[in-house]
């Protein structure tokens, strides 16, 4: 009597489903198995963020991510914007072949939303939703003598892109130092008032200063254009300072030079703390710093930075002065 295998008898497209190893219940499961479970992640990306909010401007982008896991490629999820309960935007992407989605989408107008992605239940997989996460859209303005949050996440992003600035949370002398810098560095308004437009550009960490001279290592650069001095190392800039040159009857020298002598504290002259690079030419803290070009050819910087600057000087390094 022969002895038949019964998987023999089987068709081959049905012999290799029953070997198939476990791994591939990664794709789609066939017609009448049980759906795979699924949970998600979900990240806000762009911005600044505090412990509890994330902000942005209007019309800024806003990029959610998030993994899968289990994850089914190819399934739908739908990212929901919510204010006060109701949506106010709908996406929907699918899932690719590692278990992730991504949404893009500009933020609108200002005020508080809430962010889920959910999947709705399939013959793949079952229904999941993600925790929330709260993002704010603001449309902020400070001056002097403002506080709160909108303050310390101006001084942040100012310290962050390079300007010297407390993270106080207060709006002081000294952020106002900041704010000036940062609009003469891009080509705004000559005041101390952080406006809208200002906001716009720190909420997304642009408006830093660009070196002229980025592979001279640690080094000065002075940009008559924009009357800024900044300190810089490692290709970037560490500190950039509202500054005032020579007046037109008493120009700044142009050029390239090193520093070769510095005096701590007053002189007779009123000049604080002060770094020499060519004969009486020298980087010093004064009591007047006009937004435009006023001094006797020296390069004046408020008082409060003077001994910040003075002390990240080294005898010997480098200042590029230029139009």
């Amino acid at each position: 009597m022969v002895r038949v295998n019964a998987r023999s008898l089987l068709p081959a497209a049905l012999t290799l489903l029953i070997l198939a190893p476990a791994a591939q219940a990664q794709t789609a499961p066939a017609t009448g198995t049980v759906p795979a479970l699924g949970a998600a992640s979900l990240s806000v990306h762009g911005g600044v963020a505090t412990k509890k909010l994330r902000y942005y401007a209007p019309a800024q982008r806003i990029t959610v991510r998030g993994v899968v896991k289990p994850y089914v490629a190819g399934e739908v999820v739908t990212l929901y914007a919510l204010r006060r309960g109701r949506v106010t935007k709908r996406v929907r992407r699918t899932v690719d072949a590692l278990g992730r989605y991504s949404f893009r989408f500009r933020a609108g107008k200002p005020g508080l939303a809430r962010l889920v992605v959910k999947h709705a239940a399939s013959a793949a997989q079952v229904a999941f939703k993600t925790k929330s996460e709260m993002v704010r859209v603001v449309n902020w303005k400070a001056g002097q003598g403002d506080s709160g949050v909108k303050v310390l996440l101006l001084q942040r992003q100012l310290l962050r892109l390079g300007f010297a600035t407390p993270v106080s949370g207060s709006f002081e002398g000294l952020t106002a130092n900041a704010v000036l810098a940062f609009r003469k560095t891009n080509g705004m308004g000559r005041t101390n008032y952080a406006s809208r437009a200002m906001f716009v550009k720190l909420l997304r960490g642009e408006g830093a200063f660009k070196l002229r001279h980025p592979k001279a290592g640690k080094h000065v650069e002075f940009d008559w254009s924009r009357q800024v001095l900044v300190l810089a190392d490692k290709g970037k800039p560490y500190r950039t300072y509202h500054t005032s040159s020579g007046a037109p009857a008493t120009p700044t020298v142009f050029g390239t030079f090193k520093f070769y002598l510095q005096t701590p504290g007053t002189n007779a002259k009123g000049m604080v703390h002060s770094s020499y690079f060519i004969r009486g030419y020298a980087i010093h803290g004064y009591a007047s710093v006009p937004s435009y070009p006023a001094s006797h050819g020296c390069l004046r910087v408020p008082i409060p930075s003077a001994r910040a600057i003075f002390n990240w000087i080294n005898i010997g390094d480098t200042i590029f002065a230029y139009r």
